[in-house]
């Protein structure tokens, strides 16, 4: 198979041809109709996930159609076509069998654990426990969009952060994780407040329903969200994962406001400075979203089939394997607009 490798963190990635992957008995391999590119493997290229063992295929945002199937898999044939959490359960453990595969004991992660998706063919465990089918008219890049940050978001606002209508959400970072956001939470009914430091994306926020948009370069976060919401906010979410957004995060909320951590924090910023002293005089909330279970897509996924959600809209560019990897290893820049997606090998 075709496939993007790199043999050091933080060193070049090359298109290779590699040996094709073997389905282990309770899973599968897929055929990659589309991949995501997102910052998490940006992190994982950097060296940030101590889980990578080189040399290493990153990817793990993707949709495919089933080409082999290990022999304990009962629920999915081949042909069929799926997408997968970029957490996968092993579904035996304790975590697992509570419903919440997502922080699975023994977590199976395409592009962390075990090479991901960034080539032709891609081998998943646990096959029955994580599959998700998809529809016949959902275009596999749509799903590939779907299996980190749209659906990281979506848990974050929906199910971790019980958004409602009428409520205010802050987005901190209109990045991938952050629109999605934006786009969910609008679907709730919420008014929503971005938060970026580039003009261009605070302006596709607007385009997919926020309020208000607060350039963090240009004004003083947490007292405009504070004027602008009549307070502070509701729910208030660190899409981007850094000191900066954290802290003013948990400052935008209102007394008894509910602060989500969703974007990963690393190197430098692993330990943020969070201001205490307002969580326990305003009886704030901090929680944390990792992904998303198989089993919580329907509610997803019926949204999107109604068209209250369309993630397609966030796709900016659907790029070659070659110029995805490149997209990769320039992540650090923030220049993307929007979600990349990878759809030819």
């Amino acid at each position: 198979m075709k496939a993007a490798l790199y043999s050091a963190f933080k060193g070049p990635i090359s298109i290779q041809q590699l040996p094709d992957p073997t389905p282990v008995p309770d899973g599968v391999v897929l055929e990659v109709g589309a991949t995501g590119v997102c910052r998490s493997d940006w992190h994982g290229w950097m060296g940030h996930d101590d889980d990578i063992e080189l040399p290493h295929v990153p990817g793990h945002e993707l949709a495919g159609t089933v080409v082999a199937r290990g022999a304990r898999v009962r629920d999915f044939d081949i042909g069929d076509r799926v997408t997968v959490p970029f957490v996968s359960g092993c579904g035996r453990c304790g975590q697992c069998r509570s419903g919440n595969q997502q922080i699975c004991d023994h977590q199976f992660q395409p592009g962390f654990t075990h090479w991901g998706s960034y080539a032709e063919l891609v081998g998943i465990h646990y096959a029955d426990t994580n599959l998700v089918p998809l529809a016949e008219d959902m275009p596999f890049a749509t799903a590939a969009s779907l299996g980190c940050r749209f659906s990281t978001a979506f848990r974050a606002v929906a199910q971790q952060g019980q958004v409602s209508g009428g409520q205010w959400v802050a987005v901190h970072g209109c990045g991938g994780v952050g629109l999605s956001a934006i786009m969910i939470a609008v679907a709730l009914g919420a008014r929503v407040i971005a938060v970026d430091i580039d003009d261009e994306k605070l302006a596709l926020a607007a385009e997919l329903g926020a309020a208000f948009g607060v350039n963090a370069r240009r004004t003083a976060v947490v007292e405009a969200v504070h004027e602008l919401s009549g307070g502070g906010t509701h729910v208030s979410l660190d899409a981007l994962g850094s000191k900066t957004t954290c802290a003013n995060s948990v400052a935008c909320l209102r007394k008894r406001g509910l602060h989500v951590q969703v974007g990963l924090l690393a190197g430098a910023d692993q330990l943020p400075p969070v201001p205490m002293h307002l969580v326990v005089a305003g009886e704030l909330q901090i929680i944390g979203s990792h992904g998303m279970q198989a089993h919580r897509y329907p509610e997803m996924m019926a949204l999107i089939a109604s068209g209250k959600l369309q993630p397609e809209r966030l796709i900016s560019e659907r790029v070659s394997l070659q110029t995805g990897a490149q997209v990769l290893t320039q992540m650090d820049r923030f220049e993307q607009k929007g979600v990349v997606v990878i759809d030819r090998f």
